[in-house]
């Protein structure tokens, strides 16, 4: 029993000490640091005139244990593999075009590191962005967009993950998770670790839900902020919702750890009621982005052409099978071996 509880009590040091040591370099700085989520509570969140001089989580502290430069340079190493492993649009209107309209977001966000924004030839109607501001706009997300207003939503939801820091904090709630296990499994024996894997993974979808709806709340705000209608997310959302009643799992798949569609809906709706003031005007669809749109789909085909013309390797049967002409032929071909005629005399 003394042994027990020795090591319960190492472990609960062990955890408290290695919490202590990865926050030590710098001190916390504001509430944020003693409530993961405290600068969505606070009035600052819904000021519009604050967007880039605000915290909306990525402040460091006993909630987050990384640098802004270890989240570039993580995201910096993902973001090669990525590029490995995946196909990227290249025509330079194209990326040129999703790459303004991109930094023209960041700009009126939040976020406090530069963006390097690509284009992934995927179907899949989505985008997601690497910790240090690394973006990938998937095709299938450009295509499904109606009008530019609608990709701006997108993108937005995207640039609201790398301002709040939801991958370092998601990541510093998994290690502090793990931490938090060892006493439980020591104290408890196997059988509190098996409870535990059911707990977990529970949190985490919880957790990656509620970051989601944070994206989409900041994401609103730094659409409106550039001049786009914020209603564009909006209808993006019901175009999932359309897609999903036509092919039923194609969009639950890819959007698992998102709140519902029509939760997402309702409260979207909401906020932009709640703290967008009217614009006079907004950017909802140009010319350019139609443009944009058609060049990509006319590319894609041309790819999917071009791809079914080339040849592919086939495999042939060796042998003489019936109604074979070539196979015969090739058989008639083969040298063969003739026994000479018995000689009825001798030598």
């Amino acid at each position: 029993m003394f042994r027990r509880v020795s090591i319960l009590s190492w472990a609960l040091m062990f955890a408290a000490g290695f919490c202590i040591a990865q926050s030590s370099t710098q001190q916390p700085s504001g509430p944020a640091n003693s409530d993961d989520d405290a600068a969505f509570h606070g009035p600052a969140i819904n000021d519009l005139n604050a967007i880039g001089h605000r915290n909306v989580g990525c402040d460091r502290g006993l909630a987050n244990w990384y640098t802004l430069e270890k989240q570039v340079a993580m995201g910096r190493e993902f973001a090669q593999q990525v590029d490995a492993t995946s196909r990227l649009i290249t025509d330079p209107r194209i990326v040129e075009y999703v790459n303004r309209l991109g930094q023209n977001l960041v700009r009126n966000s939040d976020a406090r590191v530069p963006f390097t924004i690509k284009v992934l030839i995927d179907d899949t109607p989505n985008a997601f962005t690497l910790p240090g501001g690394f973006m990938y706009v998937n095709t299938g997300a450009i295509l499904a967009a109606d009008d530019e207003a609608a990709l701006a939503g997108v993108m937005a939801h995207e640039i609201g993950h790398v301002a709040a820091c939801h991958v370092a904090r998601q990541a510093t709630r998994g290690t502090l998770t793990q931490l938090a296990s060892i006493p439980l499994i020591i104290a408890g024996g196997p059988l509190a670790g098996q409870a535990l894997g059911l707990v977990v993974p529970a949190a985490a979808m919880k957790f990656s839900r509620n970051f989601e709806a944070q994206a989409d709340y900041l994401g609103i705000q730094y659409a409106y902020k550039a001049g786009y209608d914020p209603v564009g997310m909006i209808n993006f959302f019901e175009k999932l919702e359309a897609i999903e009643t036509k092919k039923p799992g194609a969009i639950a798949r890819a959007y698992a750890t998102h709140p519902q569609t029509p939760d997402r809906l309702q409260k979207s709706q909401q906020e932009i009621a709640t703290i967008l003031p009217p614009h006079d005007q907004y950017i909802v669809d140009t010319s350019e982005f139609q443009e944009i749109k058609a060049r990509l789909a006319t590319l894609l085909n041309q790819r999917k052409l071009q791809e079914s013309k080339e040849p592919k390797p086939t495999l042939r049967r060796a042998g003489n099978l019936p109604g074979d002409d070539q196979g015969q032929q090739q058989e008639d071909d083969r040298p063969t071996l003739k026994r000479h005629a018995k000689s009825s005399g001798g030598i």
